[in-house]
């Protein structure tokens, strides 16, 4: 595929992410409207060791971008003292790092309603340390949110600590039960909405980050646009629709994404539907791409790439691939079309990310730019050269 984009500009965009600090609303009392802050749920984030690395992407999309939370603060003791803005993309965002759960609950004047576990460890399991953690933020009185496999509502010491003192275990990837599961019936097809994965080429690589700024930059451009969660960051995050896909039973996952995508539209009636990515096509170790292309059928793709990581996450000796060998793999699987690619730029200098962007785009024939280093205005034109019509009126399917 052609594009009419031009060079990338190479003046540095970082995300900055502003939190929700609640939402006006007016009440009347009396005759005489109030503005009054909706009591949106205060959260510290626990990412000891790992914010801003690869298994703190959950801390990392939450200080980025929250509807569910109003994030406080962070808790790593190798980044104590800073700004997590500044840590993650060098852009302050006042949202300070602290050494220990006493530090980050003595900054404030009342305990913060939250402690999400913010990391997403490869054993999805809970370690000694981090126990030790959540069982003292609940004697504190605060809910706990975890994404582990580990369901801490089904631990016999935390579930009664829980219990003891009345707060609330959030378990994300706990799914419902299989009876109340959906099968693949194919009623996506009947999705008016223009739909769009964001894929990549491998897991930790940045997908969720890009669909969330792509997500924003359409709306602000008028162009009612939904993100479909499929992990436990993004519906920790407030993603209205969406299901952890990991955590459902294989018979089921296509389905249920299916019926989280025509809930999306059918409630919200967007122009454009994303659908955030999991794990990758060709990475061994994941399944949930082939089910996100499946339960989805998606119109494009956008395919997220680190071109300066050797190796694939947590596996040192399995190579990343190629983003010409992932691109040929999507469109050999599913019946959609690589409409651009975007860029993690873990590992680059700036200089590098153009110098990518401009090999890339010319190698591949599609747009490239960086969610997060480039303007989002680019980001924007990956989609606008594949889909013109987003700019004068309703979408088209067809590419």
């Amino acid at each position: 595929m052609k594009s009419d984009l031009t060079a990338a500009d190479t003046i540095r965009h970082p995300v900055r992410g502003p939190q929700a600090s609640g939402i006006m609303r007016a009440a009347l009392s009396n005759t005489t409207p109030k503005p009054q802050v909706a009591l949106v749920p205060t959260a510290m984030v626990y990412c000891e060791g790992n914010f801003s690395e690869i298994d703190g992407k959950t801390a990392n999309g939450l200080v980025r971008h929250s509807q569910a939370y109003r994030i406080l603060s962070v808790i790593d003791s190798h980044h104590s003292g800073k700004d997590s803005g500044w840590v993650l993309d060098a852009a302050v965002n006042h949202i300070p790092v602290f050494e220990n759960l006493d530090a980050a609950v003595a900054d404030q004047a009342v305990i913060p309603d939250t402690l999400i576990y913010g990391m997403a460890p490869s054993t999805g399991c809970l370690s000694l340390a981090d126990r030790s953690v959540v069982l003292d933020a609940i004697a504190l009185g605060m809910n706990i949110v975890s994404g582990l496999h580990e369901y801490l509502s089904d631990d016999p010491e935390i579930s009664q600590a829980a219990s003891m003192r009345g707060v609330r275990i959030r378990d994300i990837r706990k799914p419902k039960p299989s009876k109340d599961m959906r099968l693949f019936d194919g009623s996506v097809a009947s999705v008016s909405a223009l739909r769009i994965a964001i894929l990549g080429t491998d897991c930790a690589i940045g997908k969720r980050t890009t669909a969330t700024v792509l997500a924003r930059a359409l709306n602000t451009e008028g162009i009612k646009t939904v993100l479909v969660g499929t992990g436990q960051t993004g519906l920790m995050q407030g993603a209205k629709y969406g299901v952890a896909m990991d955590a459902v039973p294989p018979q089921f996952c296509c389905g249920e994404l299916e019926g989280a995508i025509v809930a999306a539209d059918r409630g919200e009636h967007p122009d454009v539907i994303l659908i955030e990515g999991q794990g990758a096509l060709s990475h061994p170790a994941f399944c949930t791409s082939a089910f996100i292309l499946r339960g989805s059928q998606p119109d494009a793709v956008i395919l997220q790439h680190a071109p300066k990581r050797a190796h694939r996450c947590d596996f040192p000796h399995m190579s990343m691939p190629a983003a010409a060998s992932e691109i040929a793999l999507i469109e050999a699987f599913a019946d959609t079309k690589v409409i651009g690619v975007t860029l993690n730029h873990e590992g680059m200098s700036d200089a590098e990310v153009s110098d990518t962007i401009a090999t890339q785009s010319s190698e591949l024939g599609l747009p490239v730019t960086d969610a997060l280093s480039r303007p989002e205005a680019h980001l924007l034109a990956v989609v606008f050269a594949a889909y013109p019509s987003l700019q004068q009126g309703p979408p088209v399917a067809a590419i």
